[in-house]
């Protein structure tokens, strides 16, 4: 069945009241996190739902792609997801990574991460502050490495394209796969807004529910792309961050959930 509401325009009437909130992601670990501010201070219901999830590539199919990891002297590490997954495909493939691999990670967090694999020498592991830019100052330093960049299916252009333009030597490994979760329990359970946060959370809605209406409930998305995403599956966007205004989602939240519960 189509969607009936085919417009990102924001309605001009005071909209309905806001009593629950589906944020698609994982429940943030703790008691403490903007979101248990924000549902004790405005009394509105928030649950979490993560909407996508990730699977390691089967060390068959990374053979299919005839990339050789040890034919790489360093390894571009962007997130814990990809020192993960990087130490699994060694493991099932049986390869001892030698000594000398040099780590290159985005963050300082995520090269002690790298603790849990390997003995963790300085000499040998390499950080930036929190940015890839940070990081490849750093790489240039090593332009004569053959890196290899772990990486998930769907994955931003920036990093391929700083490598390109500093004219690195780097081989794209997907090691791992977003995948939509199976939401078939949330058929029948309806809430006034779904908050979310890429794309692929958009495309999970439409393949859990393809006659899915927006009606009442309220879409929030973050981030442009995502915005983007809403528009384009013929979704009225209602909530946007970030924005001047509203630099975070629980902010942009807490503005439209005092506006729609006013009295």
């Amino acid at each position: 069945m189509a969607l009936k509401l085919k417009t990102s325009a924001k309605s001009k009437v005071k909209p309905e009241k806001v009593k629950s909130i589906l944020v698609t992601q994982p429940k943030p670990e703790g008691d403490k996190s903007p979101y248990a501010d924000l549902s004790q201070k405005t009394k509105v219901q928030i649950d979490f739902r993560s909407f996508i999830h990730v699977e390691g590539v089967p060390a068959k199919d990374f053979r299919a792609d005839r990339i050789s990891i040890l034919d790489h002297t360093a390894v571009i590490m962007t997130s814990r997801m990809a020192v993960d997954h990087y130490f699994r495909l060694c493991n099932e493939m049986r390869l001892t990574v030698p000594e000398t691999m040099k780590y290159f990670c985005i963050s300082e967090s995520t090269a002690y991460y790298l603790q849990k694999y390997v003995q963790f020498r300085k000499r040998k592991i390499f950080h930036g502050k929190q940015t890839f830019l940070d990081l490849i100052d750093m790489i240039k330093k090593h332009k004569g490495e053959k890196f290899l960049l772990p990486c998930s299916d769907i994955h931003k252009d920036e990093i391929p394209e700083v490598l390109d333009r500093h004219n690195i030597v780097y081989t794209k490994a997907v090691m791992y796969k977003t995948v939509c979760s199976d939401l078939s329990d949330l058929e029948k359970v309806f809430y006034d807004v779904i908050v979310f946060f890429s794309p692929a959370g958009i495309t999970s809605l439409f393949k859990n529910f393809p006659k899915f209406k927006q009606n009442k409930t309220r879409i929030a998305a973050f981030g442009s792309t995502t915005a983007k995403a809403v528009e384009e599956a013929g979704l009225r966007l209602d909530i946007q961050a970030p924005l001047p205004e509203a630099p975070s989602m629980t902010i942009a939240l807490e503005k439209y959930i005092k506006e729609a519960n006013k009295k």
